[in-house]
């Protein structure tokens, strides 16, 4: 099933701590990460934005390909410019950086939107997870303003619109370790990741696993 959101992706620019590459490309289990996300999205998106600083490195998926309106490097610069283009009057981010986004976790956020709700974010004991959120185009202005006054904390934004948070019990439903939310900054995290992700093939075959450490 496709829902009437659209799919954003925040591939952001250069990354120094791998070569300079993009970590969208980073591989764990063999895969690479925007692949993972690229498969999630075309499941549950007929509009798909992906938003980056370097567009040509992109090309082989067909997906609509966008960059930041601010010179500003922040990921709210990015949830601004998917907002902009975004053909739906709601958007779902992801980070280009989560190797263990799950779909039915994403279904879970998409499927919360409600009439009279600017955002739907996920909140967990360590906090929200404002990339991977929904929000709508009604967020657009409110942000823009934002980046003008260098305010650029997501959470600001929060205080100014209709918010419904997506408590932990109900993210565990579908995500019992809430993986979807780790993310990849160092190869430290690379090296992480790639154990976690030997657990994840592991817990497939047997439930007796304890959550990741």
């Amino acid at each position: 099933m496709k829902f009437p959101c659209t799919g954003v992706i925040l591939a952001g620019g250069m990354n120094t701590r791998f070569s300079g590459q993009p970590k969208a490309f980073i591989s764990v289990g063999g895969k690479r990460i925007i692949d993972h996300l690229y498969s999630i999205f075309n499941a549950l998106f007929e509009d798909i934005i992906l938003v980056t600083n370097d567009p040509h490195k992109f090309l082989e998926w067909n997906i609509k390909i966008v960059a930041d309106l601010f010179a500003v490097r922040s990921s709210i610069t990015g949830i601004h410019a998917g907002l902009f283009y975004t053909l739906n009057p709601h958007a779902f981010f992801a980070a280009c950086d989560t190797p263990f986004l799950k779909k039915e976790l994403v279904e879970t956020i998409i499927s919360s939107i409600e009439q009279g709700i600017d955002v739907v974010v996920p909140q967990t004991q360590a906090g929200f997870e404002p990339l991977c959120a929904v929000y709508s185009k009604k967020c657009l202005k409110p942000i823009e303003e934002q980046i003008l006054q260098n305010q650029l904390t997501i959470r600001k934004l929060f205080k100014k619109r209709r918010v419904k948070k997506i408590p932990e019990k109900i993210l565990r439903i579908q995500d019992p370790d809430l993986v979807s939310f780790f993310n990849i900054n160092t190869p430290q995290d690379q090296e992480k990741a790639e154990k976690m992700f030997k657990k994840l093939k592991t817990k497939d075959s047997s439930d007796e696993l304890g959550p990741f450490d």
